[in-house]
Order: structure tokens, then C-alpha cells, then sequence
């Protein structure tokens, strides 16, 4: 039952100059055969309802002294909830506790009869209960009962935990995620401003630019103000277990970041899998793989992410978000090294390397939905250590050691040198682009970003951990250098990602 209500002030006056006396009289709302008390003065200042009713005169409100009946179809569960937060201007029980999967208990009752008497401040703290559990039933009565501001905080909750919501059980095929919805939420991830973001491990002071001396963190992420040409800190360290692994796999997703296996300094292969999601700018684990493996190729391909391969290894595995889990898909023809790979088109293209006899000279073609592999073409150069990035039916090969077929020179007299070619998927066509002579072509991280793919390297000359930063316009065929790195770095991975614009 809903809690009496506080006896009346004698001392204390209504609004208007009325006496107090006529406001804080304690009057019984009457539902079917069920009577609840409630202090008229609180009915009108929660609920426009019954301001609006108490105001105009109307029949219901007069028809018996200290009664208020109501109809509609309203259930007595949602009215003792409603008016317990009348009394209290809480929702007691219904309020968030410490359980994170907090679904709140009679929630269509309550938005029913919220919504019938009309009681704002309940509806408007709703907004701040939006949780896993509550979701999509929240957002869903918000539509019934036409609350805009609810449904916003709804589809906002979800956009920024979009891949644990699909793995809740009202999600899941018997209720399944609407296909309209699932793409909203999917573009709310990509709101805000598409950023550079550096991954590594950096040493060097970077104070100056909002975050702490860089040698406090073993592995630190970083953002590029594109206005100011700078690098900025980013409050969201990795996980302190990533600091000393190398030949990790990643890749972005729905636009979050995963960083998945590789091998510690110790030469341990490991499996685990992290996730980095820009819209809380947090960092969490999910599953990991079957399989351990380093200098592997991650991809994202339509909705799920794809391991690739890896030291001495041809097996393949997929990861659904919707499940949190990996399962193998089919294998490679056979294991490679020192190759890479990118999606186009919905499908999967691997190039270059090695296999265990020889060189790869076969670009290896995976579809998806009959999980098999074919030989789509013979290449006439031999490619090994590229980087890989696909716009439309055209894949950018950037960098990487190039030798072609038949030709005398010795492979190691252009090792070192920044190329970019692009090959059309369609045409089968090979371009070859401008190159960058003063850069170096091996142990690069680039991505796709707006107009062009933007590289992290080093001058052909220095050190390994001087980094210089470029970029390459993709419509243009023009260099354009950057300043230098800031710090120096190792172990460093750039990507592009939609960051929200209060970052």
C-alpha cells in the first residue's frame, strides 16, 4: 500500500493566500474498489492532471467531498507507485541500486499511470534511469505514450552500449532488435567528430598538451586536433596488460576499437580480446579467442570481426558481438606469413607474404555467407609487409617490400621506401601512385581518414622510435607532411573514430 500521508501543518498557508487548511487536506483517490490517501496539496504541485481538475470545477471533482474517483483503465500497481513518488518525490524501490542489470519492476503500470495523471518530474526522472534491463522496454513505452525526452535518453543509453544491449535476452531472435532501430543506433554511434586516434607505447613529456608525462603510462592513447595540427592526451588509458604486447590484431566495429591477441615480450601468445568504445570513453574485455595468435590480420566485415590467420597458423575465427563469442569459419589454403588483408565489398581479400615452400603470389578472395575461400587472381609482383585499406571496389596497398617478378634488381634496393598502389577489384586493374622516397615503407600504421590515408612512420634515415606523420590524398596523389611526432613511441596503431563532440 502507498505510505499515509504526513499530517497536515496547522502553521502553514496555500498558495494564493488560500488557507493552508484546504490544499493540505488529505483526500482518498478511489480506483475500482481500492482507496489510497494522498494530500491533495501534493497531487497539485506533482500532477498537471489533477491541478488541471482541482482548477476547472469538473464534475469528477465535486461529485464527493474527500473522494476522487478515477477511471481509464489504470492498474492499482502503477497508482500506488505514482503516488508514492507524489509523497516522496522519489521512486523508492524503483530507483537504481547496485545491481547493474537493474530492471525496474512494473515499469509499464508505472509509465501508464505517470502518464495518465500527467506527473512530469516522475516522467522527467525517469530520463536517469535508463539502464540494460530497462532499455528497450523504456524506450518502448515512450513511443505509446508519446514522450519524446524519455525516448531520446533511451535511444541515447543504447547508442553508447549499442553491442551490450543486441546481447540482451529481449534482444535476441524471439524479440528480435527491429532492423530500423538497430540502424539508428548504429548511426548515433558515428554523431560527433571523426578523430585520429594513436595507440602505443610513447615516451616523452606531453603535459603541455592536457595529460600527465607519458613515462607515467606504459601504453597511452592520444588524439589529433586537426585545427590546432597537434597531438592532444586522451583521459582513457588501455588496460596496463596491453603496455608490453606486440603483433595484436585490430580493427573497428560499429565504432568501437578492438585489440585482440598478439605475444608479450616474453614471446607468450595470448587470445584475449579488449575493446575501447569512444562514446564512454571506456575500456572493457570481452571474449576471447579460441585460438592464441600473433601477427594475425583482424577485419571488420558485415557486423562481425574476422582473426586472420597468424604465426604458423591458417584457421580463422569470427566474432559476434551479438553473442560475445568466436567460433572458426573456414581455414586459409594454407598458413602465411608476413602478409595482410582488408575487407571490400563484403568480402575478404588477402595478398602477399609467404607460404611454407614459397612466395604468395595469389590474392586469396573469402565471402561470408558461403565461408569459402578461392584464388581470385595471380599477381605479377610479389608483395610482403603492406598495410591494406579499401575504399569501394578499390584496395590501397600501402608500403610494404615490392618485387617484381623477373626483374634483376635486388629486392632490397627499394625495401625502404614509402609506395601506395591501388588495385580495383572490378577491373582487376593495378595503379601505381606517387611515391614518398624520403619515407620509410616497413613497420607503418595507417588508416583511412576523410580524403586520404594517414600514415605513422619514420624518416628512412632514423631511428625506429621517431615517428613522422602523413598523409596521402587519395584523390589528389599528393604527399602532405605533417610536423613531427611529439614523442617518441613504439608499438603504435592509428585509427580513425567518431568521438563525441563534447570530448
Amino acid at each position: 500500500m502507498s505510505r499515509a500521508p504526513p499530517a497536515p501543518d496547522p502553521e502553514a498557508h496555500g498558495s494564493a493566500g488560500e488557507p493552508a487548511a484546504a490544499e493540505d487536506e488529505v483526500v482518498q483517490i478511489r480506483l475500482g474498489d481500492r482507496s489510497f490517501p494522498a494530500r491533495k496539496r501534493q497531487l497539485l504541485e506533482q500532477s498537471d492532471y489533477f491541478r488541471a481538475l482541482y482548477s476547472s470545477g469538473m464534475r469528477e471533482a465535486l461529485a464527493e467531498p474527500g473522494v476522487q474517483r478515477l477511471r481509464g483503465g489504470l492498474s492499482a500497481a502503477g497508482l500506488e507507485l505514482v503516488l508514492d513518488f507524489i509523497h516522496t518525490a522519489r521512486l523508492g524501490r524503483l530507483e537504481r541500486g547496485d545491481d547493474d542489470d537493474g530492471e525496474l519492476p512494473l515499469l509499464d503500470e508505472l509509465v501508464e499511470a505517470a502518464s495518465y495523471l500527467q506527473v512530469t518530474p516522475l516522467l522527467r526522472l525517469l530520463r536517469s534511469q535508463v539502464r540494460l534491463g530497462n532499455c528497450l522496454q523504456l524506450r518502448h513505452l515512450a513511443q505509446v505514450y508519446g514522450l519524446p525526452e524519455l525516448e531520446e535518453a533511451c535511444l541515447h543509453f543504447m547508442g553508447g552500449h549499442f553491442h551490450q544491449v543486441l546481447r540482451r535476452p529481449e534482444a535476441r531472435p524471439h524479440l528480435l532488435l527491429p532492423s530500423a532501430l538497430r540502424l539508428q543506433l548504429q548511426e548515433r554511434r558515428m554523431q560527433g567528430t571523426a578523430t585520429l586516434l594513436a595507440l602505443g607505447n610513447f615516451v616523452g613529456p606531453l603535459a603541455s598538451q592536457g595529460r600527465p608525462p607519458l613515462e607515467e603510462s606504459p601504453c597511452a592513447m592520444l588524439r589529433y586536433d586537426e585545427g590546432a595540427r597537434r597531438w592532444l592526451g586522451l583521459p582513457s588509458d588501455p588496460p596496463a596488460d596491453l603496455g608490453n604486447v606486440r603483433g595484436y590484431g585490430s580493427a573497428v566495429l560499429d565504432n568501437y576499437l578492438f585489440i585482440v591477441g598478439g605475444y608479450r615480450i616474453t614471446s607468450q601468445e595470448i587470445s584475449a580480446s579488449h575493446c575501447y568504445n569512444p562514446c564512454l570513453n571506456e575500456w572493457s574485455q570481452v571474449a576471447s579467442m579460441n585460438q592464441k595468435r600473433s601477427n594475425f590480420k583482424l577485419l571488420a566485415v558485415g557486423g562481425k570481426l574476422y582473426a586472420i590467420g597468424g604465426q604458423s597458423l591458417s584457421n580463422v575465427e569470427c566474432y559476434n558481438p551479438e553473442q560475445d563469442w568466436w567460433n572458426f569459419v573456414a581455414s586459409l589454403p594454407s598458413p602465411l606469413a608476413e602478409f595482410s588483408a582488408c575487407e571490400c565489398k563484403g568480402k575478404i581479400y588477402v595478398m602477399g607474404g609467404y607460404t611454407a615452400r614459397d612466395r604468395n603470389l595469389n590474392i586469396l578472395q573469402y565471402c561470408p555467407t558461403s565461408d569459402n575461400w578461392t584464388n581470385f587472381e595471380l599477381c605479377d609482383v610479389h608483395l610482403r609487409k603492406q598495410q591494406m585499406l579499401s575504399i569501394e571496389e578499390t584496395i590501397y596497398i600501402v608500403g610494404g617490400c615490392i618485387h617484381e617478378l623477373g626483374s634483376n634488381q635486388n629486392p632490397s634496393q627499394n625495401e625502404d621506401m614509402l609506395t601506395v598502389q591501388s588495385y580495383n577489384t572490378n577491373t582487376r586493374e593495378w595503379l601505381y601512385l606517387k611515391e614518398n622516397t624520403s619515407k620509410s615503407g616497413l613497420n607503418l600504421t595507417c588508416t583511412l581518414h576523410n580524403d586520404g590515408i594517414y600514415i605513422m612512420s619514420r624518416d628512412a634515415t632514423t631511428s625506429l622510435k621517431h615517428r613522422v606523420f602523413l598523409k596521402y590524398n587519395i584523390f589528389s596523389d599528393r604527399w602532405e607532411s605533417f610536423r613531427h611526432f611529439p614523442t617518441f613511441g613504439k608499438n603504435i596503431l592509428v585509427c580513425s573514430m567518431y568521438l563525441p563532440n563534447h570530448t
